[in-house]
């Protein structure tokens, strides 16, 4: 279809998807929206398996009506791609999808070939710290629900460029909630991530435990979680925080740590593992991320915050090793340990009662899961192939060109 610069939306209610970084994949991550009969889905920030499931498997029920998630062409950091919003226009003749992207690095506009005609698809180029761009696309809209997946994720790139972080994850986070109040919209989903809690020695981080970040990342997260809630308490915003743990899957940026290693031991060159490798991560596959985001929309009571984690806790060594093993590579070989990132967090673990008390569980075992991520770049790698040139290969050489050699 021809994209219409305004975001206008002639056929139905509208589902505005609005990319940006969530977290691992991304948080590329795949969007899972789905709406009711008359609602609206909109897409933010979400990634093509987490869009696949939410749009597969949810209706969007009640209260939630009309959905507005931000992200389709990311992933939760990951890939953002066009399984979901498919899915929504196939399954549901009413609904029309906006796609509100600034795609910045990590979007990838092959992600929505497949829709580009269809005439219920309308691409939005904006970026989410523009008051007027955001006031474009949705004053003509009938919103009732914003699901705020867009962000800048990357802890290294947040040393090179901190700034950065504080236009998506905190400026941008002010503007949606504007906009929120401006229209009335009905509830508001900040996706966020378990670094704001920051290292973790032992134990479980629970949703009532102070925000300690260490990164600028994560702070710019966390200050954006308090803004979120400082307006569920001040203004009675209706707002609902989760705080998703390391995503992977297919379609996610290669800068994250699986899609680089994968790509990286495909190609045959080494992969960066920084330290001694044992810093501890819980891994979610996108699929049960996005599930787990939906499920908050849908289920969630206002100013409530959810940890979405599936308890997967590997060391960053343990990944490298299964990882090299799935790829067909030497660890000897491949595998050179780096200098260690600057104040980087050592353990993270949610406990996620909270989530599943909610009725969320995760459902995608790890091993099947990480050999499945694997066979995926494996069998797509003109995909990656082409990511990785450009920008992307600029950014890696300044990364790790001196620890590599």
């Amino acid at each position: 279809m021809d994209v219409q610069p305004d975001g206008r939306n002639q056929n139905g209610p509208a589902v505005a998807v609005v990319p940006g970084v969530v977290d691992e994949l991304r948080v590329e991550r795949h969007i899972h929206a789905a709406a009711d009969e008359g609602g609206v889905v909109r897409l933010e920030n979400f990634s093509r398996s987490e869009m696949q499931r939410a749009m597969a498997e949810k209706k969007t029920e009640a209260a939630c009506g009309k959905i507005v998630a931000r992200r389709g062409r990311e992933y939760i950091h990951h890939r953002g791609d066009s399984d979901a919003i498919e899915r929504a226009l196939r399954e549901r003749p009413d609904v029309s999808i906006i796609n509100y992207d600034l795609m910045t690095y990590a979007g990838n506009p092959e992600n929505v070939r497949d829709v580009e005609r269809d005439p219920r698809y309308h691409f939005f180029h904006g970026d989410i710290a523009d008051a007027s761009s955001v006031e474009r696309a949705v004053e003509h809209k009938q919103i009732e629900a914003i699901v705020n997946f867009a962000a800048e994720s990357h802890v290294d790139r947040s040393i090179l460029n901190p700034e950065a972080f504080l236009r998506t994850d905190t400026l941008g986070i002010h503007v949606l909630l504007e906009a929120v109040r401006r229209h009335n919209i009905g509830r508001y989903v900040q996706v966020s991530t378990d670094e704001v809690y920051g290292h973790v020695g032992s134990g479980n981080s629970k949703e009532s435990d102070p925000v300690a970040p260490r990164s600028p990342y994560a702070a710019s997260k966390a200050g954006g979680d308090l803004r979120v809630l400082a307006y569920g308490i001040t203004f009675g915003t209706p707002v609902i925080v989760t705080r998703g743990s390391n995503t992977y899957g297919p379609y996610q940026y290669p800068e994250k740590l699986i899609p680089l290693f994968i790509t990286n031991l495909l190609e045959g060159k080494p992969v960066p593992l920084y330290g001694d490798g044992l810093q501890i991560r819980d891994w979610l596959h996108v699929d049960d991320h996005a599930r787990g985001v939906l499920h908050a929309l849908e289920h969630g009571e206002p100013m409530n915050v959810y940890n979405i984690g599936a308890g997967n806790l590997r060391t960053n060594l343990e990944i490298t090793q299964r990882l090299v093993e799935l790829c067909g590579r030497s660890f000897d070989t491949h595998v050179r340990f780096v200098a260690d990132r600057a104040g980087h967090d050592r353990r993270y673990s949610l406990d996620c009662t909270k989530a599943h008390a909610l009725g969320w569980k995760p459902q995608r075992e790890f091993e099947t899961g990480l050999a499945q991520t694997v066979r995926w770049y494996r069998e797509n790698e003109n995909w990656w192939r082409r990511v990785k040139d450009g920008s992307f290969a600029a950014y890696y050489a300044r990364q790790y060109a001196d620890k590599l050699e």
